[in-house]
């Protein structure tokens, strides 16, 4: 491990702060492309590396379950150790994992990449935002957080559509080469301009053991998570996988409370800002791996469109969280006020979400569009906006632990949002091709040996793509499939009320106007004061060899001592 340090100074120019940043968003763009960027190319890549259905899955959910669990882990050690250093190794690890990746010759190869992809981007997310809070004011912090949920919007929405383009043009395997050197330009410009002083820490244990059950407990949660539907919400898997992740999850926070430098330090759930973020960031995380998920879905099956134009119909939404992250930030910073924004924020959630599941397969596309916008317009608001808010209450010693939890809950709470959502999905589905049996028999036994290979998908519960099949069945199948992910969203909708709730009730404190470096530098200043003012009292006292006692009633007297007393 390098050696122990903490953050407590900087000498950056304002110039050199902008540069650093632009490396931050670099970074923070790889790893949200690298999630999403291979969406649309999948079809393509797991037969051509001998994968199965199963492999397809892994590749996609291992990213996301390294990238979940390696968050907290890597804020944890941001509090610890040396943040530059950190930020530098997880840029390696995912340039070397990209390139591996883009190299590898079998499914199980490719998902093992992605899974140091996954430990790599989670350091880059956790990172970056902890690296931000050291070098700009929570006050001035508003106005860079829009870039930041712009680089979110750009990775999630433009992922598929730069796979598609990349996979027909060149090669699925530039896919992951393209991330290569992004990390190496990040790299370079972070190692030039960011210029954080540190002191020696006296002591760093790492609670290894946390560690271990933290990942156990949410590995097992997710990997349920993400399979429920295979294994059905009452199934022997169900049972063991949710039993070893209550257990695992009990044994953590035992762990948790017991050692010396807990990896998620429970005392941040008695903070009512980190506890309220934590509930207002699961409605945000289904927002946006939800809607990713099923509104691209829904384009493609519902409307018959294909993957590229699939991603770019989306653009709305990744319009909306742009521009209101960036507007609202710049007025957050203008104004110093946060709240008003982020209830306006939560509500615009409630209104695009509520919008969305009203969905039919002939909707205006102009309607649609508008109501992603203003999803995607109350998840700008918000996102980023909530983690500013929690560290701009933390203790700056936990500035690490405290971003990068928001972070793991919002990933946490997203990934379990989608797998409820996709259930809901798959039952709605099946009992809309029950009660519509007889006309869809009737619409595939004109179609030969095409109906009967549609007809078995449709009863196995699979959505096929509509753009290639003929008038008859394709209008029924977009019918069902838009009525089916319009009962999906109705999930986000309670979510949504809730993070409206929860923001409600968000403390209303002013944003500080110093960075966490600063804010650390004034803790130790402050704290060597009173150690020296201690110590001055002390020889005070003693020199004058009287006696202090404190009375019942707290008044403190210095009374004359006989020589020798004390």
């Amino acid at each position: 491990m390098a050696s122990p340090t903490t953050t407590v100074s900087s000498s950056m120019s304002r110039r050199q702060v902008l540069t650093a940043l632009s490396g931050l968003l670099l970074a923070m763009f790889c790893s949200m492309m690298s999630m999403t960027v291979v969406g649309t190319s999948l079809p393509i890549i797991v037969p051509e590396l001998g994968g199965t259905q199963a492999s397809y899955t892994w590749v996609v959910t291992m990213t996301l379950l390294t990238t979940a669990i390696s968050t907290p882990i890597w804020g944890k050690l941001a509090d610890l150790v040396s943040r530059k250093t950190l930020m530098l190794t997880a840029l390696v690890l995912f340039v070397l994992a990209s390139a591996g990746a883009g190299m590898s010759q079998s499914a199980e190869m490719l998902i093992f990449f992605r899974a140091l992809q996954g430990i790599g981007g989670g350091g880059l997310q956790a990172l970056s935002q902890i690296l931000m809070a050291d070098i700009i004011s929570p006050r001035e912090r508003g106005r860079y957080m829009g870039l930041f949920a712009g680089v979110m919007a750009l990775g999630t929405v433009g992922g598929p559509i730069l796979g598609g383009v990349i996979t027909d043009t060149i090669g699925w395997r530039w896919n992951f080469y393209v991330g290569v050197p992004l990390g190496i330009i990040a790299f370079i410009v972070i190692v030039r301009t960011l210029r954080i002083s540190q002191i020696p820490r006296e002591r760093v244990t790492i609670d290894y053991l946390g560690i271990v059950l933290l990942s156990a407990g949410a590995g097992t949660l997710l990997v349920w998570i993400s399979n429920v539907s295979t294994y059905g919400w009452i199934s022997w898997e169900t049972l063991v996988m949710v039993g070893g992740a209550a257990i695992a999850t009990v044994a953590f926070i035992l762990v948790e409370s017991r050692v010396r430098e807990p990896l998620i330090p429970l005392s941040l759930f008695r903070d009512r800002t980190f506890s309220l973020a934590v509930l207002a960031s699961i409605s945000i995380g289904v927002s946006m791996f939800g809607t990713a998920v099923y509104l691209g879905q829904y384009m493609q099956v519902s409307r018959g469109y294909g993957p590229t134009e699939a991603g770019l119909l989306t653009i709305p939404m990744a319009a909306g969280m742009l521009g209101a992250s960036a507007i609202i930030g710049q007025l957050v910073t203008r104004s110093g006020k946060w709240k008003s924004f982020l209830v306006v924020g939560a509500a615009l959630m409630i209104a695009g979400t509520t919008l969305l599941s009203t969905l039919e397969y002939d909707t205006s596309l102009v309607l649609v569009g508008v109501y992603m916008f203003l999803l995607g317009s109350g998840t700008g608001m918000t996102m980023q906006n909530l983690v500013l808010v929690v560290q701009n209450s933390a203790n700056p010693a936990q500035i690490g632990v405290a971003s990068s939890g928001v972070n793991f809950f919002r990933s946490v709470g997203g990934t379990a949002g989608v797998a409820i959502m996709g259930s809901v999905l798959a039952a709605s589905m099946t009992q809309q091709i029950t009660d519509r049996m007889a006309e869809i028999a009737r619409a595939v036994s004109t179609l030969g040996a095409e109906g009967a290979v549609i007809a078995e998908q449709l009863q196995s519960g699979a959505l096929p793509t509509t753009r290639d099949m003929p008038q008859t069945i394709a209008v029924i199948i977009e019918q069902v499939s838009a009525q089916a992910i319009s009962h999906a969203f109705l999930v986000g909708v309670p979510l949504a009320v809730l993070s409206l709730v929860a923001i409600c009730f968000l403390p209303n404190a002013p944003l500080a106007t110093r960075t966490t470096i600063e804010r650390l530098q004034h803790q130790r200043e402050q704290a060597e004061a009173a150690a020296m003012a201690e110590e001055s009292a002390n020889t005070a006292l003693m020199s004058s060899g009287s006696i202090t006692t404190i009375r019942e009633d707290g008044v403190i007297s210095h009374e004359p001592g006989r020589k020798g007393e004390r």
